[in-house]
């Protein structure tokens, strides 16, 4: 069955949803397939993949609300074994609807378990929040990544996503793991973004990924053409982060090594 990891961080602006479509794009490349989930009403990572949310009748809405099957409303990508479970402005509402249904916590994880064996990993962009539809990403999820911007305040609100995370453990979801967090818009001429990187790793000690994504115009740019950063810009730095970020997602796999609890 897939590994389901949820990219999560309730700032917004983090790289998050650029994370989990280069991410995506990155492990379908190396030969797995893979599924992306826009689980954030903005649509961001569906409209980065090219697809108008806008002309989209089904959503992850219908399958999670109405409780359709999501095979119906997946939609193939350009890179081979590469597929979208799209959002669109219908997930907004979710958010008041799911208050009313039975069994609330576990509406993505019941519309994934019906595709969870089509696939070797699914990837979660979530909203920025710790809303009912993250809380949903969360329980359906095996493990968490947590991109942390190199920016002044980095860590502001980890503590409470920390806590987050652990209240669904202990209630919902009791092997959620944490499998590390992730370094994004690094400067490497701004002294401040070698001091993130610096209290990020003593905040998770030994649980950084080594491959940093570095600020790139390139990287900005890719959404506004529907693409990828490896279909707008293959020999960017940019590109080789994110491909050096799912090689250790993949050795982390293939050596047996599991996330962990704080």
């Amino acid at each position: 069955m897939a590994k389901i990891i949820s990219l999560v961080n309730q700032k917004g602006g983090v790289g998050k949803t650029t994370t989990a479509v280069n991410l995506s794009t990155s492990l379908a490349q190396a030969g797995k397939f893979v599924l992306l989930v826009d689980l954030d009403p903005q649509a961001n990572a569906t409209s980065g993949l090219g697809v108008d949310p806008r002309s989209i009748e089904k959503s992850l809405y219908h399958s999670m609300v109405l409780g359709e099957h999501p095979g119906e409303h997946i939609i193939k990508l350009q890179t081979m074994g590469h597929n979208l479970l799209p959002s669109n402005r219908d997930l907004a509402g979710a958010t008041v609807e799911l208050v009313n249904l039975d069994n609330r916590e576990y509406r993505l994880y019941n519309a994934l378990r019906h595709v969870r064996t089509e696939y070797d990993y699914i990837i979660i962009d979530s909203p920025p929040s710790l809303g009912p539809l993250t809380i949903n990403g969360l329980v359906a999820s095996d493990e968490v990544v947590i991109p942390v911007q190199c920016e002044y305040y980095a860590l502001e609100g980890l503590s409470q996503l920390l806590e987050t995370i652990n209240l669904v453990r202990d209630n919902l979801q009791p092997d959620l793991k944490i499998m590390g967090a992730v370094l994004t818009m690094f400067d490497r001429r701004n002294r401040l973004s070698y001091q993130v990187v610096r209290e990020v790793k003593d905040h998770f000690p030994g649980r950084v990924f080594e491959s940093v994504i570095p600020r790139s115009v390139r990287l900005a740019e890719a959404p506004s053409f529907g693409k990828s950063i490896f279909d707008f810009d293959l020999f960017s730095r940019g590109a080789k982060s994110y491909k050096n970020l799912a090689n250790e997602i993949l050795r982390t796999e293939s050596e047996g090594e599991s996330g962990f609890h704080l």
